[in-house]
């Protein structure tokens, strides 16, 4: 789908508040600045909700849908190692025999299957048409509305998964305050997003791969973690991987540069666990 600016907005920044911003990524048809206060990268102005909601519905949405079926093997893999990397999977021992897992930004509810099999209570939200191909053909619990307006009840949850999206969501601090409320006393929260504090970030600027279009808020491991606190969350561990994209060097450099990623925290892609404060 070509970028298309439409309707946008100067916003405060979500972590602190600040309106005073410099330039972080110039990109094609739209650009990244930094807060001067805290630093997080952000898009600003940028696309309104609606907007950004209804283009996740529309026919970009099918095709995506078409892009997730392809590589669902794939993206399953990365995900069931992202958790194992931060230990998600000692949890199972901790909680209650049937804990309950949401999945938000769930796509086709590939994830939601193995954790249902593991004997997991799974429930999952997606607004693109994704979310009916996981309610059809899987015959999962997955709810077509942003999180803010499913309505599920105080500490309905042990756990909060998110996978590559809170960078897509105009308010994640309002998104993080409602995960917040929903989860149990002690419940865990594991979000996945791209890391502009990353080596690739560092090394390619404006043509960062996740300097994209519909990305509207780029986390390092310090901001994300700034605005968890402001939330409710206490940060428990952090885990990075990805030194350098597939393609862009030959294999005999891209290992090792991957495995010094990883080794020193600053791999392309983060994934966080917070438990819920009260």
């Amino acid at each position: 789908m070509p970028v298309s600016a439409g309707k946008s907005e100067i916003v405060p920044c979500v972590c602190c508040g600040g309106l005073v911003f410099k330039p972080a990524f110039e990109c094609e048809g739209f650009s990244f600045v930094r807060c001067t206060h805290c630093n997080l990268v952000q898009r600003n102005p940028q696309p309104n909700k609606e907007e950004i909601i209804s283009r996740y519905k529309s026919t970009f949405g099918k095709d995506y849908l078409s892009y997730e079926l392809e590589n669902e093997d794939t993206f399953l893999k990365l995900q069931q190692l992202a958790l194992k990397d931060i230990k998600f999977y000692r949890l199972e021992k901790k909680l209650d025999k049937t804990p309950a897992f949401l999945d938000i930004g769930c796509a086709t509810g590939a994830l939601l299957a193995y954790l249902r099999d593991k004997g997991w209570r799974v429930t999952g939200v997606e607004i693109s048409p994704s979310g009916e191909y996981a309610r059809n053909e899987r015959k999962l619990d997955v709810h077509s509305t942003p999180l803010e307006e499913c309505g599920f009840p105080a500490d309905s949850f042990d756990v909060i998964h998110a996978s590559h999206l809170l960078e897509h969501l105009n308010d994640p601090k309002t998104f993080l305050t409602e995960a917040h409320r929903i989860l149990k006393h002690n419940g865990f929260i594991f979000l996945t997003t791209p890391n502009i504090s990353g080596f690739q970030a560092r090394l390619f600027g404006g043509h960062w791969r996740s300097a994209i279009f519909d990305h509207l808020y780029l986390f390092s491991i310090r901001t994300l973690t700034k605005l968890l606190e402001s939330t409710g969350f206490k940060v428990k561990s952090c885990r990075t991987w990805g030194g350098l994209a597939a393609g862009a060097a030959p294999l005999w450099l891209k290992k090792p540069v991957d495995f010094l990623a990883k080794r020193f925290g600053c791999g392309d892609v983060m994934i966080l666990q917070a438990r819920k404060n009260i």
